[in-house]
């Protein structure tokens, strides 16, 4: 294996995974943090990982984690802790003598952002900006892997339905497949990527029923977009016990989707990795297991 070791935050999510995958195929040492030793990180350790089971608000935990890494990739979930994490990863990182970091942020991430969780992913950014780290941010649109998220995927599979309160706005979805590939192209070679935001976007922009049809193609059954109100967005994420944190950035990047913010198609993945991302019908066929059943 290569040197230098490379830490993989959120390494059994969608990103973090496939980017273990990805590095691993190249023959990197890889250290996979989790916070929970199941099945998925099991698998973790069949791709030949070292996997550590850390909470990134444990900050004497992270700085163990980061010992004799050189380079990291860091994300967060949507829910509370972002900006402690983060400091205590950015002061672990300095300590520890890495010496880049790739930080998974959000489009929406702006200083006006109304959703707590985009404001989050704002300060964030200027937290590890002022670490010193050599920083790479990555802001990514919707990801295509919403549409088989439970709550999304229950309306597919159920309904033949896409209900959100997303009007007439456009998006190019982006799957974590091709985020990952992104991302460990730069963890091979950052120093070309320092101090930059890249903006992520699937090839295609599209309103919601010109994904609904791509959908639709792939499963071979007709697929509408339903465009639901705020009120009832709300009420159906609270009936799927979704968290309230996560609700209210639900909602407020859906009054921002409507006015574009989410709007824009790929600049900086087939550049990189030489492969462009992948449409939502690839993707759509890549995942259809999990809409047909």
């Amino acid at each position: 294996m290569t040197s230098p070791t490379i830490l993989v935050t959120g390494a059994s999510g969608f990103t973090g995974r496939s980017t273990v995958e990805i590095l691993r195929q190249k023959k990197h040492a890889v250290r996979a943090l989790v916070r929970t030793d199941d099945d998925r990180a099991a698998k973790l350790r069949q791709l030949g990982a070292e996997v550590v089971v850390a909470d990134l608000l444990d900050l004497n935990a992270v700085r163990a984690a980061l010992e004799g890494i050189k380079r990291a990739y860091f994300v967060y979930p949507i829910a509370p802790g972002l900006i402690e994490a983060t400091a205590h990863f950015a002061l672990a990182a300095k300590e520890a003598g890495v010496e880049s970091v790739v930080n998974m942020s959000q489009i929406s991430a702006r200083r006006v952002a109304q959703s707590h969780a985009a404001l989050n992913h704002y300060t964030a950014e200027r937290v590890f900006d002022w670490s010193g780290l050599d920083m790479t941010h990555l802001r990514p649109t919707y990801f295509a892997q919403w549409l088989i998220y439970p709550h999304w995927r229950k309306h597919i599979v159920e309904h033949g339905e896409i209900r959100l309160p997303f009007g007439s706005g456009r998006h190019a979805p982006i799957a974590a497949e091709d985020q990952a590939r992104l991302i460990a192209a730069i963890l091979e070679n950052p120093q070309s990527h320092k101090g930059r935001t890249y903006p992520l976007h699937g090839p295609v922009e599209l309103n919601q029923q010109a994904i609904a049809d791509e959908v639709g193609r792939v499963l071979g059954r007709e697929i509408k977009y339903v465009a639901i109100t705020l009120d009832q967005y709300r009420q159906e994420l609270q009936s799927d016990g979704l968290q309230p944190f996560l609700i209210q950035h639900l909602l407020e990047v859906a009054k921002d989707y409507q006015h574009g913010v989410f709007e824009g198609e790929d600049s900086i993945i087939g550049e990189v990795t030489g492969q462009p991302p992948m449409t939502v019908q690839a993707f759509v066929t890549l995942h259809k297991e999990l809409l047909t059943r």
